[in-house]
Order: C-alpha cells, then structure tokens, then sequence
C-alpha cells in the first residue's frame, strides 16, 4: 500500500469504455491524475498510452484522433478545439504543446477567450501528425500544420510550417536539418 500512495495509476481499456469515449480501442492505458475534457469527441485506436498530467481538450465542435501504438509523454497538452490527429505510430515526448487554435498576437484583434469572438482574430486549422511522426521534449506546434510521415521533430522546437516526409527538423522556428531513416516502416511488419 505504502508504494502506491504517490503512484496515481492508470485507467484501463474496461474502465475506460464506461467514460463514453466516442470509441477506444484494446490495450489502452490513460494516467489518473489527466485531464480530458470532450472524451465524447475522442477517439483511441490500440495499444496506446497517455502519461501522467497531460492535458487534452477537445471540447465542443473539437476532436481527437488517436491511431494505434501512439504514446503521449507526460506532462502534454492537446488543445484540439479545430481537431488534431495522431495517426498510427506517431507520438510526443514529455511536455509537447499542440495547439490547433491560436489568438492573432499582431495586434490587430484584441485577444483571449473572455473576449466576444468577433473582436478576436482566432487562427485555426486542424493539426494532424502522419505515421511514425515522432515529437521531442517541450516542441510545440501550432494550428493547420501537418507532420509529414516519418518527420522526427528535435526537443524545444517550434512547428510554423508543414513538414517532408522522413526528415529530421529542430529550432525555433522549426527547419529541416537532414533526412531520416526508413526502417520503421520495415519494423512495424513484426506488428501485424
């Protein structure tokens, strides 16, 4: 008893479905101490993990995609109020920030969420990062972008642009540094 008092634990895939989740899938795992709200406008494919004190909205016209063996470090925050997709073997390391709604900051709009939205500038798009899509420590991304499949994002980096396929990208603003190797997609047939 003494070695779970600081462990909050996990919720299983059994507890899970009895959240209304729009769908979940097998083998999921989801920290205790999350937060998660519009879990009816969630959807978890298999084998997927969300750590501890993670944050994920996807709130009333919102929604989030999980694909299948996807992991979310602790400590991220999913605001997906435009939607976000996580598709198959993608995931994000400790602290990552995806945004797929951002306030105007050129000051042409007054901004923040107490304001009426006709005085705001809000900028949107869905956020979607493809297969095998990898995402370090405490990057952020912003709205409308796609991570292309295979992209692998450096720690502390800032994602303004859409991505190539197998690359490797670091700095704030985000560039591409060289290309990555393929051999995930190789790896991923001793899944099935």
């Amino acid at each position: 008893m003494e070695n779970e008092i600081f462990n909050p634990g996990y919720y299983d895939e059994e507890s899970l479905r009895k959240f209304n989740f729009k769908s979940i899938g097998k083998n999921v795992l989801i920290a205790k101490n999350c937060t998660i709200i519009g879990i009816e406008n969630i959807t978890i494919g298999d084998n997927v993990r969300i750590d501890g004190f993670s944050t994920i909205i996807a709130a009333g016209e919102g929604f989030l995609n999980i694909g299948s063996y996807v992991h979310i470090g602790g400590y991220s925050a999913i605001f997906a109020g435009a939607g976000v997709i996580l598709r198959d073997y993608s995931g994000l390391s400790q602290s990552v920030k995806i945004y797929s709604k951002s306030d105007d900051y050129s000051g042409a709009f007054m901004t923040n969420p107490t304001v009426p939205a006709h005085l705001t500038g809000v900028i949107s798009g869905t956020v979607v990062l493809e297969r095998h899509a990898i995402i370090g420590s405490q990057s952020i991304i912003m709205p409308n972008i796609i991570i292309a499949e295979g992209t692998a994002v450096g720690a502390n980096s800032l994602i303004t642009k859409n991505t190539d396929e197998w690359s490797i990208y670091f700095g704030s603003p985000a560039k591409k540094i060289k290309n990555r190797k393929k051999n995930p997609l190789e790896l991923e047939k001793s899944l099935r």
